[in-house]
């Protein structure tokens, strides 16, 4: 080791064995004062390392104290509060977004907790109803709760905006009252809703791009009438449902979320190639959902686009149905007599509007519809399987034989 400051000398240590003449007191003296300013800096050197060494120690006893500590709170809660899952969150983003909420003290608190439950991985996206200030325990248990999960909108295939009235009386709900009931939310004993009549005037009232209408709706949807122009737009599916939203962000959540869906399905890149407009294509959808059963769908679909190449009326009974609010039955010669957009017994094309919603499977009939000449179709099994003919003659023989069989 080097001593390049003489902190280390040996004050009685010889340097050099060869003797020294004598020096005087004052040599002596200063050599002393010189050995205690070096003993000086020694110690002081000494105490700053013990010093900073001792700091470090400190600090590094509370860390290591404080491994496996967390903060947490105790008991099942107190008021509630509504928690949002998003896809694909793992277990650590729930746990950030429940301290955040106030749910849990800390992170940890949940994700140490959950490490006891294997479900705190499978938690799926929507809507929590919670509880403020609960223990990390208390929480994973909550969380695991399906009655825990506020209840998502249903849709399904052929479903219309308004309620219909069936032949019994009975009354179908339509799209804006399921999307209503399940807007309700019970918050510390209040029951909060969105009425239907709030989302049916939303619907026919906002803007549609604040309602999140496509640009390539767009132009079909503003010349529609206004309590039909939203028709079509909410697809099949399930959708998660803000607690507390108004009218017009509810619907706007849904229709986003069913566009982004209609596109994944082939709306509107699919028509390219098919003579017909992406709205037309979404219409063509919903007359195949209600006239046929699933594996019919592509014939229907052909018969459709067969009869529009020859400037053909569709003659479809779900048409009429439609806007007469009543299920698909077979109609009356009043009803197909009726002038009206959406009589295709008496005006030629499409309807103004989709007449329900579309399935993902009858988008792809309408876009690729199956191969044939067919021109006529029938309901000839009471399964709801159709009977496909390219002549009159045939077709009239078809429905002879089906309404022989009971079939309608």
């Amino acid at each position: 080791m080097t001593d390049d400051l003489g902190l280390f000398t040996d004050p009685d240590a010889h340097q050099d064995e060869r003797p020294r003449p004598a020096r005087g007191k004052a040599a002596v003296a200063a050599r002393r004062a010189k050995v205690r300013r070096k003993r000086t800096i020694l110690w002081v050197v000494v105490a700053l390392v013990l010093g900073v060494g001792g700091v470090g120690a400190y600090y590094g006893y509370q860390e290591l104290r404080g491994i496996g500590s967390f903060e947490d709170f105790e008991g099942a809660g107190e008021t509630d509060v509504v928690v949002e899952v998003k896809d694909g969150d793992p277990v650590t983003a729930i746990a950030s977004t429940l301290k955040d909420q106030g749910v849990t003290a800390s992170a940890r608190a949940f994700t140490e907790a959950g490490k006891t439950d294997d479900r705190v991985t499978s938690i799926q996206p929507g809507f929590y109803l919670m509880k403020t200030k609960m223990s990390g325990t208390a929480a994973v248990a909550r969380m695991i709760d399906p009655a825990t999960k506020i209840t998502p909108l249903e849709v399904k295939g052929g479903n219309v905006l308004h309620d219909i009235t069936g032949g019994d009386g009975k009354v179908v709900k339509g799209i804006l009252t399921l999307l209503s009931e399940a807007s309700c939310v019970e918050l510390d004993g209040v029951k909060k809703c969105v009425t239907p009549e709030e989302l049916r005037t939303a619907a026919d009232t906002a803007d549609p791009v604040a309602l999140g209408v496509p640009d390539w709706a767009l132009a079909d949807v503003n010349k529609a009438e206004k309590d039909r122009r939203l028709e079509g737009l909410i697809a099949p599916g399930l959708y998660q449902l803000k607690p507390g939203a108004t009218a017009v962000e509810l619907l706007k959540s849904v229709i986003t979320t069913s566009v982004s869906r209609i596109q994944g399905y082939g709306i509107p890149s699919g028509s390219k190639d098919t003579g017909f407009r992406p709205y037309q294509i979404l219409v063509m959808a919903s007359l195949v959902e209600k006239e046929g059963i699933g594996k019919d769908f592509g014939k229907v679909a052909r018969v459709i686009t067969g009869r529009l190449a020859v400037s053909q009326k569709l003659e479809l009974d779900s048409t009429v149905n439609y806007k007469l609010d009543k299920p698909n039955i077979t109609t009356s010669d009043s009803d197909r007599d009726a002038s009206g957009a959406y009589n295709t017994y008496q005006s030629p094309g499409l309807t103004p509007t989709p007449i329900g919603s579309p399935s993902r499977e009858a988008i792809a009939a309408a876009i690729k519809p199956e191969p044939g000449k067919w021109l006529f179709f029938v309901k000839c099994q009471k399964d709801g399987t159709s009977c496909f003919n390219e002549t009159l003659e045939d077709h009239e023989k078809a429905v002879d034989k089906a309404r022989a069989e009971g079939v309608f």
